[in-house]
């Protein structure tokens, strides 16, 4: 069914959303804080987020702001905040959907599924298939045998700007620019987050197969593995649209919350 996360400073609507999106075949995790719900979603996984806006750390309206700045995930806010303008700057912000309090289970449920079914990908979205791992641009994740690898937000940026654009080469200044919005490229923050992409995604990280660097100028994304690429020394403007199903177009400039 997939994952909810909810957040709200209140345990008993916690425990109460919990035990009904369980009953019901959802994976559950929780959050009493912005700070929680950042970090969950940072190194673990959500397919639904159920947000209230009164958080006693980090508005929920930043939390709602963050999100949207690197995930598509769909975002039901829960709040006790009625006013239409709350509504109006929440739905701006990026929520697909507004429950206020109290509200009726039976209704946030069918809200929950609502936003399930909006998501689920087409048959033509775009996908990048390896002989080792699978990148789901739609579903915005990374699968080995079925089973989803865990990847950070910055990763999952790094990743999806370099699939987006097999083979052609994406030099240092463009990653941190779409990555990080930074223009500063004596640091070394490109090689830092390669290492742990292909700690988790290369077959012998010593040795990368698929993720290339190019010293001095950038990094390459081979589908095909090193041995089978042609030329690996081909230098090409980036030029999205090239992963299976998708259309032609420049890639998406990620941003870094």
């Amino acid at each position: 069914m997939g994952t909810v996360l909810v957040v709200d400073d209140q345990v008993s609507v916690l425990r109460t959303v919990g035990e009904n999106l369980r009953r019901r075949g959802y994976a559950v995790e929780l959050a009493t804080t912005g700070a929680q719900a950042l970090a969950h979603m940072e190194h673990g996984h959500a397919d639904a987020v159920i947000l209230d806006l009164g958080l006693p750390d980090i508005s929920g309206m930043e939390v709602l702001a963050r999100l949207r700045g690197w995930t598509t995930v769909p975002i039901i806010v829960l709040s006790g905040r009625t006013a239409e303008i709350q509504k109006v700057a929440a739905l701006d912000a990026g929520a697909n959907d507004y429950i206020t309090k109290p509200f009726g289970m039976d209704e946030l449920m069918a809200r929950v599924r609502v936003a399930f079914r909006d998501t689920r990908p087409s048959p033509g979205e775009p996908m990048v298939e390896t002989e080792h791992f699978t990148i789901d641009l739609a579903a915005q994740c990374v699968t080995r045998d079925g089973r989803r690898i865990p990847l950070t937000r910055t990763e999952w940026q790094i990743v999806q700007l370099l699939a987006r654009n097999p083979g052609c080469l994406i030099t240092q200044r463009q990653l941190l620019a779409d990555v990080w919005g930074m223009k500063d490229i004596t640091n070394n923050y490109v090689r830092v987050f390669l290492v742990t992409i292909r700690r988790k995604l290369e077959p012998d990280p010593a040795h990368p197969r698929y993720f290339i660097t190019e010293p001095g100028c950038g990094v390459r994304f081979v589908p095909a593995g090193l041995t089978d690429a042609a030329d690996g020394s081909r230098s090409a403007e980036p030029a999205s649209g090239r992963a299976r199903g998708q259309q032609p177009g420049r890639a998406m400039a990620p941003t870094m919350a």
